[in-house]
Formats: structure tokens, sequence, C-alpha cells
């Protein structure tokens, strides 16, 4: 049985990396006192909490943070009538956070993830971890037996090819769970009592070509090559879909990536996973999506954008075109979230000016 890290308290406080460069953002709709486990890593940082549901409640946040808070009502008064893109009783509406950074780097982490300890019974700090990946190259192009070659005691084993060895910039940190894994509800419900007690001390580039479901509970971007496509749809209140959002950003950063030759890594960091969500519930959530991506998965894996498309954006847009076009089949739901999508970019661009360094970043 895994535990998590209960006394942080005496955790050896490292030099906060990137201090100035990256924000912590938050979804929620209670009280943040997760947050005393994670002081030790998180205090340095800036945090954007982005609260769901009831924008009357009051959140409270544990004294010594340095943070800003948006509701509802504050999304509706800055966005406006594009405040439609943000979901609502959705943990989806975290992307709004990452809109309104001004910050170069993203680590959101959700409410119900502690800390995790390491085989040797050590704190895990998730963001060192996320930051460390996110500054080293990923090798997309070609598998690395040893995993990651620019992690301490790896490198490239025979035969890997010298003229990829300087490897692209990374712009997506995926990290895992211990304890509760990210199943979907048909799993969930014929292994209710299933723990990941397994650490494996390793990260990968995900090849070029290769989709993966991605989860959004413990995640880290670089903002200024990836950020306009961080996109996690419409999802929860008025939708027929939901916690298909963190999967609908991942397929799209995927494929956006791949394109523009940038990386993703998934494995290390750990979290300590600490709820598990209820399955008959996420089953209503669920059901739809568990059809509709035996088509969507094929349709993700067959998008090849233009050459012309030399930005987030511009990639972003045409994507939102082919899933109007391909998917808007299935139903008019799909219709809807391109029209999101692209609605998305425009409220990404309102906020984040031509001459912001987000703006046309090419790879």
């Amino acid at each position: 049985m895994v535990e998590p890290a209960t006394d942080t308290k005496s955790a050896v406080r490292t030099v906060a990396l990137l201090k100035d460069e990256l924000d912590i953002v938050i979804p929620t709709i209670r009280n943040l006192d997760f947050l005393e486990m994670w002081r030790p890593f998180f205090e340095p940082y800036h945090l954007i909490i982005v609260q769901d549901g009831d924008p009357t409640k009051t959140i409270k946040v544990p004294d010594g943070f340095d943070y800003e808070l948006y509701n509802r009502n504050d999304i509706n008064k800055i966005l406006g009538p594009k405040a439609s893109c943000i979901s609502f009783k959705d943990s989806a509406c975290r992307c709004f956070g990452y809109m309104v950074s001004k910050k170069k780097y993203i680590f959101t982490i959700d409410d119900d993830c502690f800390v995790a300890k390491d085989p040797t019974g050590k704190a895990i700090n998730a963001l060192e971890q996320h930051i460390k990946n996110l500054l080293c190259p990923s090798t997309p192009f070609f598998f690395n037996t040893l995993y990651d070659p620019f992690r301490e005691g790896a490198d490239f084993v025979r035969g890997y090819p010298f003229s990829l060895r300087e490897g692209v910039p990374t712009a997506v940190s995926h990290g895992l769970w211990l304890n509760i894994p990210d199943y979907d509800a048909p799993t969930q419900l014929v292994k209710p009592l299933e723990r990941n007690t397994r650490y494996v001390d390793a990260v990968m580039t995900i090849p070029k070509g290769t989709l993966f479901p991605m989860c959004g509970m413990n995640l880290a971007f670089h903002r200024e090559l990836i950020g306009p496509a961080m996109y996690f749809g419409l999802m929860g209140d008025g939708q027929p879909i939901g916690r298909y959002d963190d999967m609908w950003a991942g397929w799209c950063i995927k494929v956006i990536c791949d394109h523009l030759g940038l990386g993703v890594k998934t494995g290390l960091p750990y979290i300590y996973h600490s709820k598990a969500s209820n399955p008959f519930v996420n089953l209503r959530k669920e059901y739809k999506g568990i059809f509709w991506q035996e088509e969507i998965i094929p349709f993700f894996q067959a998008v090849s954008l233009p050459k012309d498309c030399t930005t987030v954006q511009k990639c972003y847009i045409e994507l939102a075109k082919m899933v109007k076009d391909k998917l808007g089949k299935i139903d008019p739901y799909f219709d809807k979230l391109a029209d999101a999508m692209v609605t998305w970019i425009d409220a990404w661009d309102e906020l984040n000016p031509i001459g912001a360094a987000n703006k046309g970043k090419k790879a």
C-alpha cells in the first residue's frame, strides 16, 4: 500500500527553479487546504486559481501563498461573449488560467493530488521534476531504449543516429500518479479496489505519430511553445460529454507538436492521487465518449496539417476546420466544439496580443 508524504514541513527547500517564469494553475470547488503539504515546493510560485461552480462561494487559500482567483463571474467579465468557450462545472475550466497567465511555463494540478514519496520514502517535488523535463530536449524521431538520454546516468545507446541527438524543444511534461489510477468508468467498476503502487523511475519521449491519453491532474507545459493549443474543450454543464477534456487537449497538442517538431515527455514525476471519483457518475459523463473515441482516435491519427501552418494558432484553426468537417458527422456536438476551438483562439489572441512572446511563436 502506498501512502502520501504526510510530513513535508521538514522537506529540504531547494532553489525554486523558474520562480518568475512559471504559474501554477489549480481548478477547484473547495477550500485549498491541500496546499499546506505542497507549501515547501509551491510557496515561491504564483498561483492562478480557477473556481468552478457557484461564484458566490468563498474559497479559502492558506496564508503565505501569492495567488489570483477567478470565478465564473470574472471569466464572463473578462471574456464577454467569448466566455462560452470555457467549460462550467468541469475541471476543464482550468484552461482559463492558461489564457490569463503571462508566464513562460504552466504547471497544473488537481486539488486531490498530494505529495507522493519515492521508493526511499523521500517526498517528491513534482514541480521540480516537471521543470527538469521541460528544460531538457525531447527525442520524438527515434526511440532511445534507455529512455530519456538527457537524465543523469543515461545517454544515447549504440545505434542512435548522431544527427538526431540534439533533440527538439520539449513542449509538454506529463506526470503520473500513485494510489488511485486514472481509469475510465468501466475499468473503475471492474477494478474498484485497484491501486497503483508501481513507481517506475523513467521519463520518455512519446514518439512522433503516437497519440496518448493525457491526464490534466499532474501536467506542465511550455506556454509560449504550445499554450494556444492547450484547450480543454467544451465539457460539463450543458454538454453531452465529460472527463474527456484533458484527453481532447492531449490529442490536439500531440498532432500539433508532431507537425511543429516539438516534444512531449511522460513518466516522472509522480503525485499521490488521493480520491477515487464515483464510477457511476463518471459513466454518465463518459458513455458517449467511449463510443465516439473509436472514431476520434482514427481521425487524429490521420491528421496532416498543411506546411503553411507554422504557428500553433494556425495549426489549431486548421484542426478546428477538420473537426467540423470530419467529426461533425458523428454528432452536432463536434460542430459546437469546433466553433469553440476558434473562439478559444480568438480569446487567447485578445488577451495575448501581437507582440506578446507567444503570438505567432515558431518552433
